[in-house]
């Protein structure tokens, strides 16, 4: 199976997302697309709901697609979530299964000053999918031996975690911008108010 692996805070999960998540699954033939909530982000401050919840919306999210599922694999480990140690050890315990990174363009310059980058994109091929204002037009692989880096095209939507939660606090509609049952878990439990 060629799984993609999709990780973020997630914070919350909403249709920008899963719009990049169908774009990677169909520009690199993946049969499923797994979302990764990150336990500890370490390359960005602490997401502001709980690790729990998280799951639970990229679960509500994903259930709609036969080809998502969000994953617990970031969750279950404790400490910073780096990609390297989850990407191995998915590797090591699901060998017949081969995994795609998949990042967005705004993140795959970054990803050489993540841990392990070389070993990192030595385990994994990597697709890339355009953000609004990011274009992944281009791509260069940053170290030779890795398995790959190409370019996941289509459409784009510019939907920020950030602004869903502030409009959340302020007690405004986030409909349109997450599914329906991340906004009604959102509103039931009162996250970001």
């Amino acid at each position: 199976m060629r799984i993609g692996l999709y990780g973020g805070t997630f914070d919350p999960v909403h249709l920008g997302h899963l719009r990049a998540a169908e774009t990677a699954r169909e520009g690199a033939g993946l049969d499923l697309v797994a979302f990764l909530p990150a336990a500890v982000p370490p390359h960005r401050g602490a997401p502001l709901s709980a690790a729990a919840d998280r799951l639970a919306m990229a679960r509500l999210a994903t259930a709609c697609h036969a080809r998502f599922e969000a994953w617990d694999a970031e969750l279950r480990r404790p400490g910073p979530s780096y990609t390297v140690e989850t990407v191995a050890a998915l590797v090591s315990g699901q060998p017949s299964d081969t995994f795609v990174l998949v990042v967005g363009a705004d993140t795959w310059p970054e990803m050489t000053a993540w841990r392990e980058p070389q070993r990192l994109l030595s385990l994994v091929e990597v697709a890339v999918v355009d953000r609004p204002g990011f274009s992944a037009a281009g791509l260069k692989a940053p170290f030779p031996g890795g398995r790959g880096v190409s370019r996941a095209e289509g459409p784009t939507l510019p939907i920020s975690a950030t602004t869903i939660r502030e409009r959340a606090r302020r007690g405004l509609s986030i409909r349109f911008l997450v599914p329906d049952p991340v906004a009604d878990y959102i509103a039931e439990r009162r996250l970001y108010a």
